[in-house]
């Protein structure tokens, strides 16, 4: 019986044996090999960067200018992983596609819990209506103001960036009728805080910070509950390299949490997210923050002004102990102002 040609070592009927030589294949052109190295660095450059940012973010590891800044992005950095997880899955690049998910899931553990509520107002307490207000200078409609603390019926606001001018417009339109307790601390500038409220207030003073930033503070007598500690929050923002290093001073001088003591409520602009390990350690000392609880946490409340071109992200909070329970968490436009304003619906332990 004749052997059918084409088996390594048998002729074919031309004669020509056929060897395992004559059975590879011919060796790939340098020039496409060029073409894979180029689009596998390629990929990985794209790749590299959201890898670093997942790292940075999961430890912490942000500090001076710009990196500060640009963390407050991270939410959207989490999305536009996506881009470079298809990118390495299309064009079957294994280990970048790998390192990318792992990225994606880091991130996304990061940012996703602030959109999930994650608690109820704890029964029993009684209800305090809080709102957070950056004037910009003092120059925030003080009508929206005023507006929104009785259509809120809102029991204590804070303000930032509280000027004398300020003072004497809020005056004017109302507030005093409504709020008619206050430690007020105006000054020219960004420096200036206040807090009015509708229960007999105690001022405890001024909180100076070194980079001549401050905090007004007041012990608010709620009937039926433990005292309760509210500071109007304002540390220097991170705009440059010589205040980021302001900044974590700032931060680092907020006052811990005193869960076994009085209640304690910061309210302000933070100039800082969840994103910001400065932020979080804060938390740790025994905050929660109020939006992050609710589910609310990506209603972005800076920037607020039609001059400016950047995605919106979440500097102010109401960020209390872990006693206090936590409602309805909502932003609110501000007129004249770039942030917007923050209001909370809490529940306090009881006295």
């Amino acid at each position: 019986m004749t052997k059918a040609p084409g088996v390594a070592g048998v002729p074919y009927p031309g004669g020509m044996a056929v060897t395992e030589d004559t059975l590879r294949l011919p060796p790939e052109k340098p020039l496409r090999r060029g073409r894979r190295r180029w689009w596998g660095a390629l990929v990985w450059l794209l790749v590299l960067p959201f890898a670093a940012w997942a790292a940075v973010r999961v430890f912490g590891l942000e500090s001076g200018f710009p990196a500060v800044q640009l963390m407050a992005f991270t939410p959207y950095v989490a999305g536009a992983s996506l881009v470079p997880l298809l990118v390495a899955l299309v064009t079957r690049r294994v280990w970048p596609a790998v390192v990318t998910a792992v990225a994606t899931v880091a991130l996304a553990a990061c940012v996703l819990p602030r959109w999930i509520s994650d608690s109820a107002p704890e029964p029993g307490g009684p209800g305090l209506r809080v709102l957070s207000v950056n004037m910009l200078f003092g120059g925030a409609d003080p009508g929206t103001i005023v507006g929104l603390v009785r259509q809120l019926n809102v029991d204590l606001v804070a303000l930032q960036e509280y000027t004398p001018e300020a003072q004497s417009a809020l005056r004017a339109a109302g507030l005093e009728a409504v709020l008619p307790n206050a430690v007020s601390y105006p000054k020219p500038g960004v420096t200036g805080s206040a807090v009015y409220s509708r229960f007999p207030v105690t001022d405890l003073g001024y909180r100076q910070f070194p980079s001549t930033f401050g905090q007004a503070r007041a012990s608010v007598a709620v009937p039926g509950a433990k005292d309760v500690r509210v500071e109007s929050v304002h540390p220097c923002a991170p705009a440059s390299s010589r205040l980021s290093h302001c900044w974590e001073k700032d931060i680092a001088l907020e006052p811990a949490a005193t869960p076994d003591g009085a209640v304690s409520l910061l309210l302000g602009d933070f100039n800082a997210t969840l994103d910001h390990a400065k932020f979080r350690e804060l938390l740790d000392t025994g905050y929660r923050d109020a939006a992050d609880v609710a589910g609310a946490g990506f209603d972005a409340s800076w920037p607020y002004d039609e001059r400016w071109f950047i995605p919106g992200v979440v500097l102010d909070h109401v960020v209390a102990d872990r006693r206090v329970g936590v409602g309805k968490v909502s932003v609110h436009q501000m007129p004249q102002s770039d942030h917007k304003a923050v209001f909370a619906e809490l529940v306090l332990p009881k006295a």
